[in-house]
């Protein structure tokens, strides 16, 4: 007697990327990005009405998103003036995401600036009060140079850092934009990334961190 072998159905790989939004929250100027463009969204209002504002904007532009990859509250800087309305924000925009059902995942600003340096203190060699402003020209530079993405004007680092979160999200599903070296990968192993995303993730890619070599 025979017995019958069902072979397990092969998986379709999508034929295009999902669609990754990075957005970096700020009071004054939140940087927004996707493959191939970055933003920058400011608004003139104070208060309730900023904050009304910045979410309806997240909101239309996250409307058909499949992954959004959100900077994390960077809490050594938890004294500076303003820190409880941006706290706000960012659970204002997180909340609206949830209830909406965009999946979404928070990255530390560390592992953001690893993956785009490749350190978490690129400007650790300068004088202490620059290091700031320098590591964030850093990963402006890092855009330009590795995906080839100018982000100029009002905002350049802020739409900066909302391009390499929405980079690593992309990496994660299996799409990276560009060859990233293990020093800057590494950034991914640490995030809690989603479990998957339906149909939209490269299904033999779906190992945390797989450094893809720019193939698709």
């Amino acid at each position: 007697m025979s017995t019958l072998v069902l072979e397990p159905a092969a998986v379709a790989a999508p034929t295009a990327p999902p669609l990754v939004i990075g957005i970096d929250p700020s009071l004054t100027c939140t940087g927004i990005a996707g493959e191939g463009w970055a933003d920058a969204l400011r608004c003139k209002g104070k208060g309730h009405h900023r904050l009304r504002w910045l979410r309806q904007e997240i909101r239309e532009r996250t409307r058909s998103a499949d992954l959004v990859v959100i900077e994390g509250a960077a809490y050594r800087h938890g004294g500076q003036a303003g820190h409880h309305e941006l706290a706000g924000l960012w659970w204002i925009l997180t909340q609206d995401l949830w209830e909406r059902g965009v999946p979404y995942v928070v990255v530390a600003p560390s592992s953001r600036t690893i993956y785009a340096t490749g350190s978490a203190n690129p400007a650790k060699d300068y004088p202490k009060a620059k290091r700031a402003r320098i590591a964030k020209g850093m990963v402006r530079d890092a855009v330009a140079e590795r995906y080839g993405l100018e982000c100029d004007g009002v905002g350049r680092y802020d739409k900066a850092d909302a391009f390499i979160l929405a980079a690593m999200g992309l990496h994660w599903a299996g799409w990276p934009l560009a060859v990233v070296p293990d020093t800057h990968r590494r950034a991914l192993d640490g995030v809690p990334w989603p479990e998957y995303l339906p149909d939209r993730q490269c299904p033999d890619l779906r190992i945390c961190g797989k450094n893809l070599d720019g193939a698709r």
